[in-house]
């Protein structure tokens, strides 16, 4: 039996997460949950899986769970880093949205928590603090990721000094046969349809300006320990094949299956075992054709920006991570153009001095000053 606790039960992460905990009830107790505002849903699921506390990001909404439920209940970011700390949970899973997973990952780390990470921007912003702790508590650190799942079956068992190369394959998103004159009027529910995966909007969006791969190549180089100049990026419309592993004899390794969240999430928490899924089988007979091309770094520059943060480190991944997300909200919310999102990433780049070895306050200072910035440059309206 694993006891979780889960962070951001009420997204599409942790929504699948919690089906898989029904599908197992003797395998997995859920002691901890958390949502952002959703007290409804969050409500619904208290009163079906009684867990020992619960935390809300925001804190207006916590006397509706209070009048309605009888476990603990804590809010906002403290609220979160207790659910990731709970001495009942033995394994945290991390499916929220955003640089709000920073401090949690962290905390659970520090208190030997094995830890399920969907959250991408933890490690994007925050890596090498968080893996001095993973490494510092003996954690075991499963990646939700279908990129970073494969990855690390493909490597099961393998000399990671004889990798060659990992190459993280990518759909291309909405957008992947678009010239830039059409990207340019392209609104939020355009880049919102995206053509294989099923994801929430914040990560939707980043998988159409294909800054979703650039984290993933960041997560890549933070896990597996592996240089930048080993991480290679494939765009993959059919998304069957999840990620490829080459050695230096130049035999290569796939993982592939169908496109399905609840495939990688069931592994990182099944493992070491393999638990039957009742997901759909890959029948290879009926796919038509696998299709691979380089991806366009020009069309698509946030690749180019995520390589760049990656490489210099420090604080600078931290900014560009905030912009990001910044100007992703904006969009979302019709403040300003898709085009705009890799401008502003650059622009505050630019302006940053990076910290060479930020600690975790550095790196939540950067963060919150970049999101300050990137929100004042677009209200004055001058992207």
């Amino acid at each position: 039996m694993k006891y979780l606790s889960i962070l951001g039960s009420t997204g599409s992460i942790g929504t699948q997460t919690l089906d898989i905990v029904r599908q197992f009830p003797n395998e997995f107790k859920v002691v901890g949950l958390t949502a952002n505002k959703n007290s409804d849903l969050l409500l619904k699921q208290i009163k079906e899986l009684r867990p020992k506390a619960v935390a809300i990001m925001d804190k207006s909404k916590v006397d509706d769970l209070l009048n309605f439920s009888s476990c603990q209940v804590y809010s906002g970011i403290e609220g979160l880093n207790r659910i990731a700390s709970l001495n009942e949970a033995d394994t945290i899973v991390n499916a929220l949205v955003g640089s709000i997973g920073i401090e949690p990952t962290y905390h659970a780390a520090r208190n030997k928590k094995n830890i399920a990470l969907a959250n991408k921007e933890a490690l994007v912003a925050a890596g090498s603090v968080i893996m001095e702790e993973v490494k510092r508590n003996n954690v075991n650190m499963m990646p939700i990721d279908s990129e970073h799942s494969a990855i690390f079956q493909c490597l099961n068992g393998k000399n990671i000094n004889e990798i060659k190369k990992i190459t993280l394959t990518c759909s291309g998103g909405p957008f992947k046969n678009y010239s830039r004159e059409q990207l340019i009027n392209v609104t939020k529910e355009d880049a919102l349809k995206h053509p294989t995966w099923d994801m929430g909007n914040k990560i939707t969006i980043d998988s159409a300006t294909l800054m979703n791969k650039g984290f993933e190549v960041i997560e890549t180089h933070w896990l597996y320990n592996l240089p930048y100049e080993k991480i290679e990026i494939v765009i993959h419309p059919q998304s069957i094949i999840h990620s490829l592993v080459e050695f230096q004899d130049k035999s290569v390794i796939a993982q592939l299956g169908l496109p399905d969240m609840k495939i990688p999430i069931q592994y990182a928490l099944s493992h070491p075992k393999r638990f039957l899924s009742n997901s759909q089988s890959l029948d290879l007979a009926k796919i038509k054709k696998l299709e691979f091309k380089e991806p366009d770094f020009e069309m698509f520059p946030c690749l180019n920006y995520a390589y760049e943060a990656g490489n210099i480190g420090g604080t600078l991944p931290a900014v560009m991570n905030a912009a990001n997300e910044s100007a992703v909200y904006a969009f979302l919310d019709n403040k300003i153009r898709f085009l705009d999102i890799p401008v502003l990433i650059k622009r505050m780049m630019d302006n940053h001095i990076s910290i060479k070895n930020p600690d975790l306050h550095d790196i939540l200072q950067t963060d919150k000053q970049t999101k300050e910035e990137t929100k004042k440059i677009i209200e004055a309206e001058i992207v």
